[in-house]
């Protein structure tokens, strides 16, 4: 049952929302691939857009591996790219909240503005995976 809730979440958001924020990520993607010295934002954007076309089922979670330079380049991502794909999602959930049926895609949006400002350090997992993380160890 899970599982088809989450294939109709899905194709609902592809339809409303996950082709516009796709292409926002594809083209932010290509354009910082341009550089040499950019091309980690590229396949960051790159890996965004694989999660935001089809984001019920999978959760961010953070790798704790990233250190200075994922701040850095968080940093750098936020001012360049971050805060005009945000607007996306503010825009793309404003659109979705405007109906019953869109307000559990619109709270989908807005939970992805974190990871679009700031990719770097944070892994996409399916959601059991993600929740398997969080459970204590009983011993």
């Amino acid at each position: 049952m899970r599982t088809l809730v989450t294939l109709i979440l899905n194709i609902i958001w592809l339809l409303t929302a996950g082709w516009a924020l796709f292409l926002g990520y594809l083209l932010a993607g290509i354009l910082a691939c341009i550089l040499v010295v950019t091309i980690p934002f590229g396949l960051a954007s790159f890996r965004i857009a694989g999660f935001v076309i089809w984001p019920f089922g999978r959760e961010v979670v953070d790798t704790r591996a990233g250190g200075a330079a994922s701040t850095l380049g968080n940093v750098i991502w936020f001012v360049i790219a971050g805060w005009w794909l945000a607007l996306g999602h503010v825009g793309t959930a404003i659109a979705q909240a405007v109906t019953i049926i869109g307000i559990p895609l619109a709270w989908a949006n807005i939970k992805l503005i974190p990871v679009t400002c700031f990719p770097f350090g944070k892994q996409i997992v399916d959601s059991d995976s993600a929740r398997s993380r969080m459970l204590p160890i009983a011993r």
